[in-house]
């Protein structure tokens, strides 16, 4: 039995309690006190909260699919509805995260921290309630800079229904400062929980590992804005104990496709116009890299991979932006076969072996870990050698592909073969190594996008449709949610005036 099987009927009461207004009915009391000694087993939340923020398929569609992934030029679509591939604004796609995490999720989590908060013994339970919350709003900043977040989720515990927009600077601190705290704390000697925590099943080891994974990812954000303080975080973080294999990865298993289904993979299922990009296919093409076949299907047998070029529309009327037009593109004689190469069977398709219902989905992977050692060792605050963290990252980057399907496994040779081909230059080393950051989290493109706002790699192209919000430049952040600022005007308000319009091209905090 799996762990999401065996948490199935606790999901589902979870799901009534903290999510349905209609399911109130028979729970007035516990609604009224969530203090009281009656409350849910705090595992049933846990697993909730866990699959919650991995996200179903509305925010993955639009926040992490449609915008994210296309303004980071791993998949291409030709439909102007896929808005981040041209740069529109759609602001329910904008406000996808926002529209899901804060009604529930993030209520759903003070209610957790609340619980735990009281009874020492369950002070293991409550900072990794407090990892959990960091993994929700740390994207949620990424997407939008200043945010609620000191505030947020407290309506029904405090009567707080209009939260302040904190700074981004104050939360990162926060976060971090979080971090810090969980990896310290965290006690192999009090409980945990059991199987209700679907990731590390309460191995606290695994969980400060996170911790300080996370401390890591965190503190190098800060890069660009305050150097020394990253420094200092990156230096905290790699002392304290990062993740050391791909055991310890950072997922949320969806191996029940009749219950809890990864989001993106639900995506895929009803939306087939999403294909590789052409900018992510050249260079995977360019540098021999295996795991080309194991993104992407090309479509006909035996022909050469292509990618779909962004900006691009169907329609041959428009010379510059219709697909007809382009270079790449067959037209297809009268009568073709449905699996002959013309039309769109020219562009590489996602592959079904990382685009199921069933597959993990993935927060942070321990490839990750080693190339932000990298260069934060390259940069000279970590006493590691450059080469080896890549060489590290990348090899495990390839392996743990294998957690999706055994079929998407990565020879040993030909990683080594890869490697050899592809070696670290110094000369070049951090394009190298954020390039391979880059590669390592497709559909986690929440940190593909951020990762790239913060380093300036990849060099993407940058599309100019007609009609686009941007003049024609990658979109630094997605739009608040519209309807802030009619039900919390002030706050709204605020936050447009300290971080800037509340417009695509704002940079956030950490971006300047």
């Amino acid at each position: 039995m799996t762990y999401l099987q065996k948490f199935i009927p606790g999901l589902a009461l979870i799901s009534c309690l903290l999510v349905l207004p209609s399911c109130d009915s028979g729970f007035e009391e516990m609604n009224v006190n969530p203090t009281q000694a009656d409350q849910i087993d705090p595992n049933f939340k846990l697993t909730s909260l866990q699959v919650q923020i991995s996200g179903q398929r509305y925010e993955n569609w639009r926040t992490n699919l449609i915008y994210s992934s296309t303004m980071i030029q791993h998949f291409a679509a030709l439909p102007g509805y896929w808005s981040g591939d041209k740069y529109f604004y759609n602001s329910s796609y904008s406000a996808a995260m926002w529209d899901r995490l804060y009604p529930n999720v993030a209520r759903n989590i003070e209610d957790l921290l609340l619980q735990t908060s009281e009874d020492p013994e369950q002070s293991n339970m409550h900072h990794i309630a407090q990892i959990m919350r960091v993994i929700m709003y740390h994207r949620m900043t990424d997407l939008h800079g200043d945010i609620p977040y000191s505030e947020a989720g407290k309506g029904f515990i405090e009567g707080i229904t209009q939260p302040k927009y904190d700074p981004q600077s104050e939360i990162y601190a926060d976060m971090l400062a979080k971090m810090e705290a969980a990896a310290g704390a965290l006690d192999a000697s009090k409980p945990t929980y059991g199987a209700g925590d679907v990731m590390y099943q309460g191995d606290v080891e695994q969980w400060r590992k996170l911790a300080n994974s996370l401390m890591l990812r965190l503190g190098m954000r800060l890069v660009k804005v305050d150097p020394a303080a990253a420094q200092s975080w990156a230096s905290k973080a790699i002392s304290g104990g990062t993740m050391t294999s791909n055991d310890d990865i950072a997922y949320v298993p969806h191996n029940d496709p009749s219950g809890w289904q990864n989001g993106n993979g639900q995506v895929f299922q009803a939306d087939g116009n999403p294909r590789m990009s052409k900018f992510f296919v050249d260079w995977m093409v360019s540098h021999g890299d295996p795991r080309l076949e194991v993104y992407g299907v090309i479509p006909v047998a035996g022909a050469d991979p292509v990618g779909l070029p962004n900006g691009k529309t169907q329609g041959a009327a428009d010379p510059d932006h219709g697909i007809e037009n382009d270079p790449s593109w067959i037209a297809c004689p009268e009568g073709a076969a449905d699996d002959a190469l013309c039309g769109m069977n020219v562009y590489m398709r996602p592959n079904p072996m990382i685009t199921g219902r069933d597959d993990p989905m993935f927060f942070m992977t321990y490839a990750e870990v080693e190339l932000l050692k990298a260069e934060a060792a390259v940069r000279g605050w970590h006493s590691g050698d450059p080469a080896t963290h890549y060489a590290n990252g990348v090899r495990a980057a390839m392996e743990y592909l294998a957690m999706y399907d055994p079929n998407a496994a990565i020879a040993a040779a030909d990683i080594d073969a890869y490697l050899a081909a592809n070696p670290y230059n110094a000369a070049m080393g951090m394009q190298q190594i954020n390039e391979q950051i880059w590669a390592a989290v497709l559909l986690n493109e929440y940190e593909a996008y951020a990762n790239w706002r913060r380093t300036g790699y990849p060099e993407l192209t940058p599309v100019n449709y007609p009609g686009n919000r941007t003049g024609g430049t990658i979109p630094r952040r997605l739009n608040y949610r519209q309807a802030e600022a009619v039900a919390n005007p002030e706050n709204y308000r605020a936050a447009v005036s300290r971080q800037g319009p509340d417009e695509l091209t704002t940079r956030m905090w950490w971006d300047k």
